[in-house]
């Protein structure tokens, strides 16, 4: 076996130990410091033999050493699952600068998929967090986003064009859905709009001045438009869709935490395959609302998890997909 493989592996299993505080305790808003891990229903600290990423739990049969408690088989789960992800990603990158954003993008995904599936929310420490991570990172490493000026201009437009049909969705909103705005908080709002507006003016800033930089540096500056431009039509389409269902059916139809995710994705992953991935994630999440309809009677599923393999799709697949799609689905 290829020792870096078995590392990648293992390495993906401690982080998927970590990963599994931050599911458990994120939701909760407590630290994922301290205390240090312990049972949750004797509280007893976990010794370090009995805390090995997936070989403990199977030692333990799924029970705490000391009152017998199950444990979920979800913490095994999340360290197997997490340390496939980072095999994947490692034989699709290799040791590539791109590895690690992806994996920091892939962690993200792994805690946003697994609250979101347990308490329909998704934390902001995931979300706007790894929205941050995503902007810093595409300054840090560059082949992140690498585009031209001209498909950076192309960004600065889609984004622009974005925030207008959001605004435009935004002043309509109040004559349909005011019963809705109580519910909101204005201050969450005005920092979201702050921000939007602070990036279109960085963008049109590197657009105008990208011709005189030196090219080291114009490839960062590009880079960060990029990522720029893609949080904004990622949480942008998100938003408009969302906007746009309250106003058909008065209620609430898509939660805050989907725009900051998809905002996350966009600055990971840049505006095209953001889009794509807003584009395939319905079809992943019908099937499962349609099962979960017969199952329960219930309507309304966890989406952030569907946006999650939507934009795995699209990071695998998104650019033979937008082929696919612009030769009219003749060929890839």
């Amino acid at each position: 076996m290829d020792i870096i493989l078995f590392f990648m592996f293992a390495l993906g299993a401690i982080i998927g130990s970590f990963l599994n505080v931050c599911i458990v305790r994120f939701p909760q808003e407590k630290s994922v410091v301290f205390p240090g891990s312990h049972c949750g229903h004797c509280g007893v600290s976990i010794a370090w033999h009995d805390n090995v990423p997936l070989l403990s739990w199977l030692i333990l049969k799924g029970r705490c050493r000391r009152c017998k408690a199950r444990i979920s088989f979800r913490y095994w789960l999340v360290e197997f699952l997490t340390a496939l992800v980072f095999v994947g990603f490692y034989q699709k990158y290799g040791l590539s600068p791109v590895l690690g954003p992806y994996l920091v993008m892939a962690c993200c995904f792994m805690v946003a998929t697994f609250v979101d599936f347990a308490h329909r929310i998704i934390p902001d420490q995931v979300s706007v967090g790894g929205m941050f991570a995503g902007i810093v990172l595409s300054v840090l490493v560059p082949q992140l986003h690498p585009v031209s000026p001209m498909e950076a201009m192309l960004g600065g437009f889609m984004a622009g064009l974005m925030v207008l049909i959001c605004l435009v969705l935004m002043l309509i909103y109040p004559v349909f859905c005011r019963h809705l705005m109580e519910e909101q908080d204005p201050s969450e709002d005005r920092g979201g709009k702050i921000l939007v507006l602070s990036s279109l003016l960085v963008i049109a800033g590197i657009n105008a001045g990208i011709a005189y930089l030196p090219p080291s540096i114009a490839t960062r500056v590009l880079s960060l438009s990029a990522a720029l431009s893609g949080y904004i039509v990622g949480g942008g389409l998100i938003l408009a869709m969302g906007l746009f269902g309250d106003i058909v059916f008065k209620k609430e139809s898509m939660g805050g935490g989907d725009v900051k995710l998809m905002a996350m994705t966009g600055a990971f992953l840049g505006w095209k395959l953001a889009m794509a991935a807003f584009f395939l994630a319905p079809f992943f999440g019908a099937v499962y609302g349609i099962i979960e309809k017969i199952r329960t009677k219930d309507s309304t599923i966890a989406y952030g998890p569907f946006l999650v393999l939507g934009s795995l799709v699209s990071l695998l697949w998104g650019e033979q997909i937008i082929r696919w799609v612009l030769n009219g689905g003749l060929a890839l």
